[in-house]
């Protein structure tokens, strides 16, 4: 009797040891179907509020075919208020059209702005992203602004709320010429999300996770201003990985706590004194760029 039982635990144990390598192994490969929630349908665009507005589509490489990259370029009213674009990556959920928010703050601020949906989201390609294809795709973004309207990177700067601040951030050690850079309510890397979250206590996370989206680690080797925005309610990203964001940062710096504000508040409705911490800081890097240039 006792030999059935220890030979029905050793199977039960075997079992469950499959099942946790089972656990493990999906989680290496489809862990970014955790990390993404693109939305295919887009609902909302600028024209909506008012606001005229270009459609775009850029190319990406990928294997031996080219994939479509959608994009809205967005002009202000009055372009002499400044000569700054605003090159937005959004977060991880979502698409442009729940971004038009944000845009129509940017466009009533009076700057140019220019915004992609990744693959995955919204009309981009319907390819499920990774870490290296939303990276492809914000450096196609870049390159569009640079080469195809001619715009001086001295004069482009790159804003990332939660997932796109990390893409803002790995953005800016390749284009260092860049105006400077608004993190919002992001966080410090896809490890320190996972133990927050307590993942780490199931699974070893360096096995599994390769989708890094290691910010903290690059910011020593990015030499632009970098203004860090957070939320003090923010329950989606704790503030404190903004905090460590900023300790990381080695050159021009500034970090902004909003009080009472929630993870998305700050992307879609905020109030004149936010506004004006963007807008002196957006200045101040605008004007830092041009003395540059006499």
């Amino acid at each position: 009797m006792l030999s059935f039982l220890g030979r029905d635990w050793a199977i039960l144990a075997v079992g469950a040891i499959g099942l946790y390598i089972f656990l493990c192994a999906w989680l290496r490969f489809n862990h970014n179907r955790l990390i993404f929630v693109p939305w295919a349908p887009t609902e909302e665009t600028p024209r909506d509020r008012g606001l005229d507005y270009e459609e775009v589509w850029l190319e990406v490489p990928f294997e031996n075919t080219p994939e479509k990259v959608h994009g809205w370029w967005i002009e202000p009213d009055d372009r002499s208020h400044s000569t700054i674009t605003i090159l937005h990556f959004h977060g991880n959920g979502g698409n442009l059209g729940v971004n038009v928010p944000i845009f129509e703050r940017w466009h009533q601020m009076g700057y140019a702005v220019f915004a992609i949906d990744y693959r995955g989201y919204g009309y981009s390609h319907s390819r499920f992203p990774n870490e290296e294809r939303v990276y492809d795709d914000a450096e196609a973004a870049w390159k569009y602004l640079v080469d195809r309207r001619g715009i001086d990177p001295k004069n482009i700067v790159v804003y990332g709320h939660s997932l796109g601040g990390a893409i803002s951030i790995e953005l800016a050690t390749r284009h260092p010429k860049m105006a400077g850079l608004i993190i919002e309510a992001s966080f410090s890397s896809m490890k320190d999300m996972a133990v927050y979250r307590g993942w780490s206590k199931l699974v070893p996370l360096d096995l599994v996770l390769t989708h890094r989206f290691d910010s903290v680690g690059k910011l020593s080797s990015i030499d632009v201003p970098i203004l860090f925005v957070h939320g003090t309610e923010d329950k989606v990203v704790p503030g404190f990985m903004s905090q460590t964001l900023y300790d990381a940062a080695t050159g021009d710096k500034q970090l902004h706590w909003n009080e009472g504000m929630t993870h998305n508040d700050l992307a879609i409705d905020i109030g004149e004194p936010q506004r004006q911490i963007l807008h002196q800081f957006i200045d101040r890097v605008g004007s830092i760029s041009a003395i540059g240039d006499q």
